[in-house]
């Protein structure tokens, strides 16, 4: 039985987008890239054929590094979170809604805009509240390798987006889930020491 291309293009987006929530480039860039090679069979929403332009993607590399490189650095990192809230939602809809080949453009940015965006968003959320435990907790020390850690689960989910779409679902979920456990166990009160008491 063979599976319908509009699910594949479905979960494509579906794992990109949430992998925008984490890093708002990176997934545009591969899907860019991808799109423009033809690796994985990957076609865009012809309203989205600019997206696998050489421009698109020069652009999109330099935005890309900027990001990486910025989000490692503790004076910035917050106020990249706070635009983040505004951009990586906008990130997630274009990833969903280009994936859509043959489909009405219209069509393909309302299913952007009802799935893209809130995945994106949420996955935005749960990265921003690991990012304040550990600011909260370590000063900010931790952040970097929080950054580090989330490029590359970014990076990660993208690939399997592209190239085992299937496995997205699952894979987002348990995402979701370390990154909230992470925040959760970053900002818990540390256990009283043997023998202290009142």
């Amino acid at each position: 039985m063979s599976i319908s291309p509009l699910l594949l293009a479905g979960l494509l987006g579906l794992g990109l987008s949430a992998s925008c929530g984490l890093n708002t480039f990176l997934p545009l860039l591969l899907l860019s890239a991808a799109a423009r090679w033809h690796i994985a069979g990957i076609a865009l929403n012809a309203k989205f054929a600019w997206l696998s332009s050489d421009i698109a993607i020069l652009i999109l590399l330099i935005a890309t590094l900027i990001e990486v490189i910025a989000d490692k650095v503790p004076a910035i990192d917050h106020f990249l979170d706070v635009v983040g809230t505004f951009i990586r939602p906008i990130a997630g809809l274009v990833a969903m809604a280009s994936v859509f080949h043959g489909v009405d453009p219209t069509t393909a940015a309302i299913v952007g805009l009802i799935v893209g965006t809130p995945v994106s968003l949420g996955m935005h959320t749960v990265k921003a509240a690991t990012r304040a435990a550990s600011s909260a907790t370590t000063f900010g020390c931790a952040n970097p390798v929080l950054s580090l850690i989330e490029d590359l689960i970014s990076l990660i989910v993208s690939m399997i987006a592209i190239f085992a779409p299937l496995l997205v679902p699952l894979v987002v979920l348990i995402v979701a889930v370390v990154l909230w456990k992470l925040a959760k166990r970053i900002n818990a009160p540390p256990a009283p020491s043997p023998g202290s008491g009142s």
